[in-house]
């Protein structure tokens, strides 16, 4: 398929986590937030909690490297600070509480 498309296949070589390293960190990524915490039963429910860790990890999750931003709105302005002390926060269970998003309430 990727031949008939005029694609060259590039083969990593094994043992060789340097050589495909963006998808080695998320692997390693998945497995240590993710994976290691949740017994997965099938090949659905391994699918179904992936593709939600994945949409909090793009739309959520503070990333160093874009200054604490999700990639979502690393396009955006930073948002504008919030006053805590005024504020109510509220607690948004991602995967039935494995992890925890925080925004403040309307």
């Amino acid at each position: 398929m990727f031949a008939a498309e005029g694609i060259r296949i590039l083969r990593t070589p094994p043992q060789a986590p340097r050589a495909n390293a963006i998808c080695e960190r998320m692997v390693g990524t998945l497995r240590r937030e993710l994976l290691d915490h949740v017994l997965i039963v099938n090949e659905r429910h391994l699918r179904r909690t992936v593709t939600v860790y994945l949409v909090h990890f793009n739309a959520a999750r503070p990333h160093r490297s874009l200054g604490q931003l999700a990639p979502a709105l690393a396009e955006t302005q930073p948002p504008e600070p919030i006053d805590l002390a005024g504020s109510r926060i509220r607690r948004k269970l991602i995967l039935d509480g494995l992890i925890s998003e925080y925004q403040p309430a309307a």
